[in-house]
């Protein structure tokens, strides 16, 4: 072996040296952080070959932070529904402004969270419908969805006086038609209108009394 060969060789194994081995939880967390945009892009069926790809380790490697590829897979999943960002956003809402102001805000963060979880949350009801999903996994998707409808309620709290509904039924109904629109097969989510959905929860369709006899 040349002397260039021997200084590159000695130079990668100090390099090696120098650069620590991530800690386990380190680890778990790159690979859920490399799998993510694969669920978007290829949903359930990401390989482990394709994930190992993205995170630039073996394959093997996979196997030694995650039992299967399916834990991998769903606390993927997990992550990349965390409703944190909604909620502080929810939260963030100015109280003060007039109720069809806040509703309006409300609808457009909750139906644009749905929008580019859309292929996630699709897999996160196929691994509950194939029961890849342990039950405490399944009760925190449940409380997840619950803090989101609690956030949507809090934004109509202010003006619960001068609401038909009482506000967690307001919320309802406003994560309800956001959800349609995104899943259903009548949605238009391009085209969606936080304004019109305000207008459609605080106004109705109806713009003129009927005549009484």
């Amino acid at each position: 072996m040349s002397e260039h060969s021997l200084s590159t060789v000695d130079h990668m194994e100090q390099r090696r040296k120098r650069v620590p081995a991530m800690q386990p939880e380190e680890r778990r967390a790159a690979l859920i952080e490399a799998t993510i945009p694969l669920l978007h892009e290829h949903g359930l069926e990401v390989s482990t070959r394709q994930i190992a790809s993205a995170a630039g380790v073996a394959e093997g490697t996979i196997f030694g932070v995650f039992e299967s590829k399916s834990q991998l897979v769903v606390c993927s999943v997990i992550k990349a529904l965390d409703p944190e960002p909604e909620l502080e956003a929810l939260a963030a809402i100015d109280r003060s402004r007039p109720l069809r102001e806040r509703v309006i805000i409300a609808a457009e963060l909750v139906h644009k969270r749905f929008l580019e979880r859309a292929h996630l949350m699709h897999a996160a009801r196929k691994m509950i419908m194939v029961g890849e999903q342990d039950p405490e996994t399944v009760k925190r998707m449940a409380a997840n969805r619950a803090r989101i409808g609690e956030a949507v309620a809090d934004v109509f709290a202010p003006d619960a006086a001068d609401l038909r509904v009482a506000p967690d039924r307001a919320a309802h109904l406003l994560l309800m038609f956001c959800g349609a629109n995104t899943f259903g097969p009548y949605g238009e989510p391009d085209s969606f209108s936080g304004a019109d959905l305000a207008a459609l929860l605080l106004d109705g369709i109806h713009i003129k009394e009927s005549p009484t006899c």
